[in-house]
């Protein structure tokens, strides 16, 4: 069928469609051109164009079901949402057609309700958000893993994905760590430990050991103590080690208590020291 002419699609009137959403696929195409033709001569904010926009989207939502349906494991919550988004395609494809063109309005249509879901897909999909190039190379990976496993009998290394992708080995591994976040858990998922038992993922979370500031304390403390004097090293011994009194390491050394404690203060004033030093 040819495209009318400006004149031609002036003279047309159109139709009243009752429930555009349920025209048949074949009657909606006729409808559709015709309805298309009136669109592009219409003053665009009057009412009849908004009538003959409106009466297109809702005539051609079978087009967009038909483009979602590949998208059909995403579950039927999700489904939902890819039409709603199938359907900004549709619109912008309604906006942008050409009657002039004499093409056909679904093959014309069919690219952006798909390209419109996917773009969608991309953008809403990763729990972390990661820079489009690493989005692109991990589906690029993720055939070149496949393609090389099937091929080598083994999980193709890094150098042979590198060389299949054409990439530098540093982009094949930054686009494997990318994967890591296009899928995310919560920390209250149940996993299975065997034997019956469950158990949450937050149970399998690290926390920060105050002790190992210790460990490293020690560690820069050690050779300090050894430079001592054997009488210093007693003190500390005694004090901090058998945790005795200053009254009973004063016995024990055969001073008072007042010089055990400014023994002590000066002796740690002086390790205090050294190991700011050393920091």
């Amino acid at each position: 069928m040819t495209a009318m002419t400006t004149q031609q699609a002036n003279a047309v009137r159109l139709p009243e469609v009752a429930d555009p959403g349920q025209v048949a696929p074949q009657d909606a195409r006729a409808l559709t051109r015709i309805f298309l033709a009136r669109l592009a001569v219409l003053e665009e904010g009057t009412s009849e164009y908004q009538y003959a926009r409106n009466t297109l989207i809702e005539m051609n939502i079978s087009l967009v079901r038909f483009a979602a349906a590949r998208f059909r494991n995403r579950g039927p919550e999700e489904m939902e949402d890819i039409v709603q988004v199938g359907v900004i395609g549709l619109i912008k494809a309604i906006d942008r057609f050409e009657v002039s063109r004499e093409v056909e309005f679904t093959s014309f249509s069919i690219p952006y309700i798909v390209g419109e879901i996917k773009r969608f897909f991309r953008d809403t999909s990763w729990a972390v958000h990661v820079p489009r190039r690493l989005q692109e190379a991990r589906v690029q990976l993720a055939r070149a893993t496949e393609e090389l496993s099937g091929r080598l009998g083994r999980t193709p290394t890094v150098a042979e994905l590198a060389q299949l992708m054409c990439l530098p080995e540093e982009e094949v591994i930054e686009a494997r760590l990318a994967c890591n976040g296009y899928t995310s858990s919560s920390l209250d998922a149940t996993l299975s430990t065997g034997a019956d038992g469950e158990s949450v993922l937050a149970d399998f979370i690290g926390s920060e050991d105050a002790a190992l500031d210790l460990v490293e304390d020690f560690h820069a403390l050690a050779p300090l103590i050894a430079e001592l004097g054997e009488r210093d090293r007693l003190i500390l011994h005694l004090r901090f080690v058998e945790e005795r009194t200053q009254a009973e390491i004063g016995e024990r050394l055969g001073v008072s208590q007042m010089h055990v404690s400014r023994l002590l203060s000066r002796l740690l004033g002086r390790l205090r020291c050294s190991m700011l030093t050393e920091g």
